[in-house]
């Protein structure tokens, strides 16, 4: 119903910060509630966080929670994941996703739409 696309990927150090953005296509963003997931290497694709329709709730992993932060702009059909003191298991190729019903909104079911993803690196 949407494309997806990120941007914002990159290699970063331990402790360091990097923000990640999904822009979504259409006139039905705001009709959306969206999510990140992540995969690293040799690991499944998880849940990191999730945002609702409107950008008001918010809901995250244990792993990331305190240091990511998900934002929804419904005006620039945007979702941001601002990430700070990342780890190397943040390494993973981040996922966004857009979903309208169906399921928790941590779970992959949930959701419909996703993107190809954008790659972050983190050294030790």
């Amino acid at each position: 119903q949407v494309q997806l696309r990120e941007s914002g990927g990159g290699l970063v150090q331990s402790d360091g910060s990097l923000t990640l953005s999904c822009t979504a296509s259409g006139s039905t963003f705001s009709s959306h509630f969206m999510a990140w997931f992540r995969q690293g290497p040799g690991k499944e694709r998880e849940f990191v966080a999730t945002i609702s329709r409107g950008g008001g709730n918010a809901d995250y992993s244990d792993s990331v929670k305190g240091r990511f932060t998900i934002s929804k702009d419904n005006t620039k059909n945007t979702v941001t994941l601002q990430m700070n003191n990342l780890k190397p298991e943040d390494t993973a190729l981040y996922i966004c996703a857009a979903g309208l019903s169906g399921g928790t909104r941590r779970t992959e079911r949930a959701y419909t739409d996703w993107g190809q993803g954008t790659r972050v690196t983190v050294s030790s």
